[in-house]
Formats: structure tokens, sequence, C-alpha cells
């Protein structure tokens, strides 16, 4: 790939089957900006039998449809969800319709219908505790969606079925497509999105050259302070991470992914944490990615990440020996921060790395 290249988008080939390379772009305006707040929606939980009386303030919530069994069929998630009314069942008086306000879950579908013959649903919070069960779930007035975010790809050398349809040689539209950020050398950077191609123009940047407006989520403003760290590969200083949010942090891993390297070490070495920056859980995943693999390494972005890690191809095989540095900075920090989901505590981090038979030493 050519290196004043700065984006790779990959499309399916006629089968579906295997990636194309459809575009090489220079540039891509508008592709840092906050996103949107989710739009907090209503719902109606109708026949509800609850274990114990409901708090005002839910938090997380795990609705799962119910079989005429009575066993659960899949999960649907709600965050951030409060109690706005309470009445009673219309159809049974020992039973309450719940008026609650949340926001629902990404990538998942918009509604959890119930099937035939279901039973109706039970109601879990983030720790899979029962909450209780109800009939019968509606959304009440649909809120309305964001405007899709606007990203312009500069200067793009088009290829293969995107060349012809923005050149009117084939009509049809382009389905699955993603964007890669790309480093100097033309290597995959990190993935930027999934756009949805909406319209094109001849580029001022050079003949034959187009650009492209897409529809597409836009990347946390942090992420233009990262990539550029990553320009020219793996870092060579440790805990440039720290200097960054939990976002920041969360995201610097995003690279840290698609630039390992090295086959695995064997089990039973030392490994040995610095700790000073272990200010919250994103920051842990990023010192173990470095303490088991150097700087701007990478083993895993949570704790079913870190168990993937551990069954080989991120570096290093359990068991193994890890030295936790400062650990009292993790101790009075983790589990602490106000946030919508349970955040993980020093406790449980212990408990789960002894769990996968990593000797912690705390130093």
């Amino acid at each position: 790939m050519t290196t004043a290249a700065r984006y790779a988008l990959w499309g399916e080939d006629e089968d579906h089957e295997e990636e194309q390379l459809w575009a090489l772009c220079e540039e891509a305006e508008h592709l840092f900006a906050d996103p949107p707040e989710p739009p907090r929606r209503r719902y109606e939980l109708l026949g509800c039998a609850f274990e114990a009386e409901l708090p005002s303030a839910l938090g997380f919530l795990v609705l799962k449809p119910l079989d005429k069994n009575g066993e659960p069929l899949w999960e649907w998630y709600l965050e951030d969800a409060r109690v706005l009314a309470t009445r009673p069942c219309a159809r049974d008086l020992a039973r309450r319709d719940v008026v609650i306000e949340a926001v629902r879950s990404e990538d998942q579908p918009a509604y959890p219908q119930r099937v035939a013959l279901s039973v109706g649903f039970s109601l879990s919070d983030i720790d899979d505790g029962l909450l209780g069960h109800f009939r019968d779930l509606a959304e009440v007035l649909p809120v309305e969606e964001p405007e899709p975010h606007r990203v312009r790809l500069l200067g793009c050398s088009l290829r293969g079925p995107l060349r012809d349809v923005v050149e009117g040689r084939r009509e049809r539209r382009l389905a699955y497509r993603h964007l890669d950020a790309l480093d100097a050398a033309g290597e995959v950077l990190s993935v930027a999105g999934n756009p949805d191609i909406v319209g094109w123009e001849p580029s001022p940047r050079g003949p034959g050259l187009y650009d492209l407006t897409v529809h597409m989520d836009p990347q946390p403003p942090v992420v233009a302070a990262i990539w550029p760290l990553w320009r020219e590969g793996r870092p060579a200083v440790p805990n440039l991470w720290a200097q960054f949010d939990p976002t920041g942090r969360a995201r610097w891993l995003d690279p840290a992914v698609y630039h390992r390297t090295g086959p695995d070490r064997p089990a039973g070495g030392t490994y040995h944490l610095d700790g000073r920056h272990v200010t919250d859980s994103e920051g842990f995943f990023c010192a173990l990615g470095e303490a088991v693999n150097g700087p701007g390494g990478y083993f895993g972005r949570c704790l079913n990440g870190v168990s993937d890690a551990l069954g080989g191809g991120f570096g290093a095989t359990g068991p193994f020996t890890l030295v936790w540095h400062d650990h009292e900075v993790a101790r009075r920090c983790l589990g602490v921060q106000p946030l919508t989901r349970y955040p993980v505590t020093f406790p449980e981090l212990l408990s789960f790395l002894r769990e996968k038979r990593i000797d912690v030493v705390l130093a």
C-alpha cells in the first residue's frame, strides 16, 4: 500500500466470502468528534412480579425472553435504567405495570420480540441476580434517532466494485464495508469504523481521485492524539497510555492489538507490572499488556480477553508470575469510579488472576 494513504476502505467480493480493497484514502475529515448522547427510551414492563421492591435507580438490566417452559432464550440489555412510575396491572391486580427509562445497549436488536407460547421475560441485574418476571414489554413513544454523523474521505483512489459503481458501470448497493487507519508503512494501525457510502465527487487532490461522503460513528477526539503515537510503528517508550483518561486508555489498546509481535514465550516466566498509573481498569489492561509484551504491548482488554491471551498467541502462556509494583494505587482506585456498569475492583482482579494460575506478587 502507498504510504501517502492514511486510510483503507474494504468491502466483500461478489460471493461475500473474502474482503477486497475498495479504496485508499489520503484523509478522513470530521472523523474525530464526540458521539451524540444515546437517546433515553421509555419502556413498559407489563404484568410484573418482583422478588423484592425495586429501587428507583436500577442501573444495568438484563432482559431474557423465555420459552413456553420458562427457559431463557437470549439476553437483551438496558443501561442506566430508572423507574418512572408503577401502577396495578389491569389484567392481574396481584401484579404491577412498571414504566422505566433507559438507554438501549448497542449492537443488539432494537426490540426483544416474544416468541410463540412464551411465558414472558425474566429481569436481572448486572450480576445476573434475579429481580423478577414480567409478561410483556412495550416501548413508549419511540424517540427520534440522532442524525447520522457525516465523514468525508478525501483523495480516494478507488478499486474494484466501488470504482465501477462510482463511474456508472454497475448499479448495486455496496453492502459490507469497513475503514482501517494505516500507519506510515501502510499497515493497519486500527479499525476506524464501518462507513455507509452516501455520495461522491471528483477530488481536487488529483486526477482520478474521488472524495467520498459517508455516514459512520465518529472516533472520540482523544483518538486523534493516540494514533500519531503509533504512526511510525509500535511505541518504544512505556506508559504513553498513562496520559489519557479511561476512554483514551481503552482506545490505546485498539492499535496495540494490531502490533503484536514475536512467538509465545514458555510458561513459568516472571513479568513486572508497573502499577503507578493503574487508576482504572482500562489502565490495568494497558499495564498488563506492557508487563508481558513491552511498550505498546497487548494481553487482553477485558477479563475474557486475558483468558483468551493465556491460551497462546499473545506473547506468553500461563502459568507465570506477575510482580505488581505500586499495587496500592490500584487498591485505592479500582472499583470506585461512578460508571453505569459495575467497575472491577482490586480484589476481583487478584481473584481472577489467581484463578487463571497467575502467581501475583504484590510489591
